[in-house]
């Protein structure tokens, strides 16, 4: 997705909060979320700080520095670029409800829509393309799309969560709710290939395998942020298995928001062993034998021992030089 700009606002105001969209996100800086919670920017970075300790969200996946041209402050008519610390709608989501702000709720709501608007954008332009290709595979491409789509964990995520968000006794700081997205993820992982996320990732990640063990990644050659996520180390059988299961439950949960049946947290967990069931997969029994902060330790290891046997000679120097130029700063 390429970089947009959109300005937040609700049905009663607009907000001056200039919203960075790019890969199926949105993104902020500590500034721009203190506008937006009408909180001290101080106050912003302790929230950031405790999510990160408490390991509610790995900081690797949600921050990034993004190129940023301003106007130069010294000298008229010219300009500068410099790196800036931005956050995404995990972020976001979880200072809103820390600072336990109705417009974090808001906020969530108008994100989820425009990226909803972008995505169907790009399916838009994809059609033009599959019609013009004509024949009987057009459906059969677009029904793989949408279920690759949907089985992203980022959209995944951001599903759920509205879906789950009806619950009736609904409470976004419980520990239920904490813990509801992780067994969703863990357990449809569990039912198709037998392992939780971390259980995936700790058992795969090998630095002697080519690419160190994944299936997928951006760019020429793996990098940890592809390495950190489990999905990444599934083969096609494995990818298109979970789409299905992903698919049929988004499916049966839209459903029921529909009709406006009452479903408390615990339902939707419960639903989601029910389809499970009737399709014949394994549930997984407890929380896996292999902890998150296991596998980061794990795979990050690994990445490292990966670096050093693909990495040439000056390429090794060179990062060594650097790393000891930033001791002496």
């Amino acid at each position: 997705m390429n970089k947009e700009i959109a300005i937040f606002s609700t049905d009663k105001e607009t907000i001056n909060v200039e919203v960075l969209f790019e890969d199926e996100t949105v993104w902020l800086t500590q500034d721009q979320m203190a506008t937006l919670f009408e909180k001290a920017k101080s106050t912003i970075n302790e929230h950031i700080k405790y999510i990160f300790e408490e390991g509610e969200l790995e900081k690797s996946m949600v921050v990034r520095n993004f190129r940023i041209t301003t106007k130069h402050g010294a000298i008229e008519g010219k300009t500068q670029t410099h790196d800036v610390l931005y956050y995404n709608l995990d972020v976001i989501i979880s200072v809103g409800y820390r600072v336990k702000s109705i417009r974090g709720t808001q906020f969530r709501q108008w994100a989820t829509k425009r990226l909803n608007e972008y995505i169907r954008k790009g399916f838009t332009l994809d059609d033009n393309r599959l019609k013009q290709l004509g024949g009987g595979d057009y459906w059969k491409e677009l029904m793989t799309r949408i279920r690759d789509i949907r089985a992203s964990e980022k959209v995944f995520y951001r599903q759920v969560l509205d879906i789950y968000a009806t619950s009736i006794d609904y409470n976004p700081r419980s520990d239920t709710s904490i813990q509801f997205f992780k067994k969703v993820k863990n357990k449809i992982h569990f039912a198709v290939h037998g392992q939780t996320a971390a259980e995936v990732i700790y058992s795969r990640a090998d630095a002697e395998k080519e690419f160190m063990g994944l299936k997928s990644f951006e760019g020429n050659r793996p990098h940890l942020k592809d390495a950190v996520i489990a999905k990444n180390y599934l083969d096609e059988k494995e990818l298109r298995a979970m789409g299905q299961i992903v698919s049929g439950y988004l499916d049966f949960a839209e459903r029921q928001a529909e009709r406006e049946i009452p479903m408390t947290m615990k339902d939707w967990a419960e639903h989601l062993d029910k389809i499970l069931t009737m399709s014949g997969e394994k549930l997984l029994e407890g929380n896996g034998s292999v902890s998150h902060a296991a596998a980061m330790d794990k795979v990050e290891q690994e990445y490292k021992k990966y670096k050093n046997n693909t990495l040439s000679d000056p390429e090794k120097d060179y990062l060594d030089a650097i790393e000891s130029l930033a001791k002496i700063k």
